[in-house]
């Protein structure tokens, strides 16, 4: 059996992806930050730690990794941490990977995929964006990211690194402070009214279930040095979402307009091309965003 190692397991992400490798004959280990006591296959360990994560992947010896664990969130308060998490952390990852004791025994895993994100485009290009598409981050969230995928760069001549640019993508158990989890729980209440910024923003939005079935599908050692988009190809708009929830529950709800949620410059229409990832491995589809909505609204919550 091949064993796969998760770092952020215990996260959004991380549930999907361990449940989609387990369901295809993975042996799923995980690194987090949560207490390990009594839990098998799983091990607390900070990436800001060198020699315990040396240790730890050591121990597992993956035949692949999925690297998930870092800061989420674009509007994450602490730069500082943001940096530390997304760009060293990973890179003490990296270098575990590729200590030398796993390469005496010829340990090191086949595939190492990274999970970046399309913020690394900007708010600057417009319309569907592919992976030659000018990188303009505009926050720390998304330069550490792109500061992540070139320090990743230097580590491809000794491990087969796939970076993965997801657009938005959703499902049960997203932290409210997410645009349609935040949609989907005042609806979920029956609220009267929700405060958002623009109305009239088109985004393109994925399900938490296919990304995780695009990440299983990338670990294969033919697609080390790609970096490749992960998006439906389907733009809505959050006036279309809205009412997509309100034919679903029958509930109508008001819009207030919160001036401290309209972005400045905001792009009105912003997009992935799936392109390169559907040549890679052929047919990918995420389910129509109504179809994750209903999933995501007949939780209790």
């Amino acid at each position: 059996m091949k064993r796969a190692l998760i770092t952020g397991i215990d996260g959004f992400t991380g549930r999907y992806v361990a449940a989609e490798l387990a369901a295809h004959g993975w042996e799923v280990w995980g690194l987090g930050l949560r207490d390990a006591q009594g839990q098998s296959r799983y091990f607390r360990c900070d990436l800001a730690d060198l020699p315990r994560l040396t240790e730890v992947v050591a121990d597992i010896r993956p035949d692949a990794v999925i690297h998930l664990a870092g800061i989420a969130f674009v509007a994450h308060g602490d730069a500082q941490e943001c940096y530390r998490t997304n760009l060293l952390g990973s890179r003490n990852l990296l270098a575990a990977l590729a200590a030398p004791a796993l390469a005496a025994c010829q340990c090191k895993p086949a595939s190492v995929v990274m999970a970046s994100s399309a913020n690394v485009y900007g708010n600057v290009a417009e319309g569907w964006l592919d992976e030659q598409s000018p990188t303009r981050p505009a926050n720390d969230y998304a330069v550490s990211k792109l500061a992540m995928e070139y320090m990743a760069q230097l580590w491809l001549e000794v491990l087969p690194i796939v970076i993965v640019r997801p657009f938005n993508y959703t499902g049960v158990g997203q932290a409210e402070h997410f645009l349609l989890p935040k949609i989907v729980a005042h609806f979920r209440r029956r609220d009267a009214v929700i405060k958002l910024g623009n109305q009239d923003v088109w985004r393109d939005f994925s399900d938490v279930r296919a990304v995780a079935r695009v990440y299983r599908c990338l670990l294969e050692p033919r697609f080390a040095g790609e970096t490749v988009n992960v998006a439906s190809g389907r733009m809505h708009s959050l006036r279309e979402i809205l009412d997509m929830a309100r034919s679903i529950t029958g509930h109508d709800i008001c819009v207030e307009i919160d001036a401290d949620l309209v972005r400045s410059a905001e792009v009105e229409r912003l997009g992935g091309s799936p392109a390169r990832l559907m040549s890679l491995i052929g047919g990918w589809d995420t389910p129509p965003l109504e179809e994750t909505l209903r999933w995501m609204l007949s939780q209790s919550g």
